[in-house]
């Protein structure tokens, strides 16, 4: 599996940010999916989930109720929707494929490259 981020960019606090993965290949329905992220100077955390049917998904405490993870499998691709962001949101944002179909915070086996988001004050 290839995937490839996008939607990142320079916004304001406050603002809204909608990124994107694309997935390469015809199993991607078969693959829970996760964004993580890597602000400057820190570790890559776990940010959002999703299962392989898109009806389970799961968020960290910074994310939960500001952003939303979706899947569209015909389209073979996961979104993350950001509202109200912050300062200290901004980071490069990576999509991760896991063969486990399931929500997983871990198990994850491919990753894309990563789109930076940047949230200025």
């Amino acid at each position: 599996v290839q995937l490839q981020a996008s939607g990142g960019g320079l916004v304001q606090a406050g603002d809204s940010l909608r990124l994107s993965c694309a997935a390469s290949g015809r199993t991607f329905s078969r693959y829970g999916m996760g964004w993580f992220r890597r602000a400057p100077g820190k570790e890559r955390e776990f940010v959002a989930g999703i299962g392989w049917s898109g009806g389970s998904t799961d968020y960290s405490d910074s994310a939960k109720g500001r952003f939303t993870i979706s899947r569209d499998n015909a389209k073979n691709t996961v979104y993350l929707q950001m509202n109200s962001l912050k300062p200290e949101d901004t980071a490069v944002y990576y999509c991760a494929a896991s063969k486990y179909p399931f929500v997983t915070r871990s198990e994850y086996d491919y990753w894309g490259q990563g789109t930076l988001v940047t949230v200025s004050s």
